[in-house]
């Protein structure tokens, strides 16, 4: 009986964890929204917040990762969709497991934003993977982090916050578009979709 009991107990438990996740990640992609309104940059009006599309919600796809930090912090210019560059520099690489593969996934500081107060430990995780150009935005997608987010060499990075750059939206903007060193052969069946609206 108390067997039962326990593993009523531990089923409940993660239904209730299960529960508290996709609140979370809803209320993430609530603040998302939010701010194509917020922004006079913003590639979207009101009416078109209604054809951003998203992933179910997959902790499989929010993993553990070990961080190494670069040793070269020497910039260089990371190619945009526009054909201008914007200077970068390698922040370091992140290395986890997905769906039973080895990845790495490198980190890059923007020069420009260092500068400014409010993003000075922004970090900029541009990537690619399998999805592209099928569910997801062809360009690829984007991830962020905070240099604070980084302890004892190790860092959550969940995939369900994965977003597209404001050229999956509108023409006229000038995304970065993720390095070779970026681009995944697991599909990451997480975070944003393609844009339901054409442009």
């Amino acid at each position: 009986m108390k067997g039962l009991v326990l593993i009523l107990l531990t089923l409940i438990s993660t239904e209730i964890l299960a529960q508290s996740y996709q609140e979370s990640i809803a209320k993430h992609r609530e603040h998302y929204k939010n701010e194509f309104l917020e922004s006079s940059n913003s590639p979207l009006k009101k009416v078109d917040l209604a054809f951003l599309r998203f992933y179910e919600p997959d902790e499989n796809f929010k993993v553990n990762c070990t961080f190494k930090k670069s040793d070269n912090v020497s910039p260089f210019k990371m190619m945009t969709s526009s054909g201008k560059k914007k200077e970068y520099y390698k922040y370091g690489v992140l290395s986890f497991q997905l769906q039973g593969q080895n990845v790495e996934l490198n980190v890059y500081r923007s020069i420009d934003l260092m500068r400014v107060p409010k993003y000075k430990n922004y970090l900029f995780i541009p990537f690619k993977d399998a999805t592209n150009g099928k569910d997801t935005y062809g360009g690829g997608r984007y991830l962020e982090l905070e240099t604070t987010d980084i302890q004892n060499d190790s860092v959550i990075l969940d995939f369900n916050k994965a977003y597209n750059p404001y050229c999956a939206f509108s023409d006229g903007y000038s995304c970065p578009i993720p390095p070779k060193e970026n681009h995944l052969t697991v599909s990451i069946e997480a975070g944003e979709k393609t844009f339901g609206k054409e442009h």
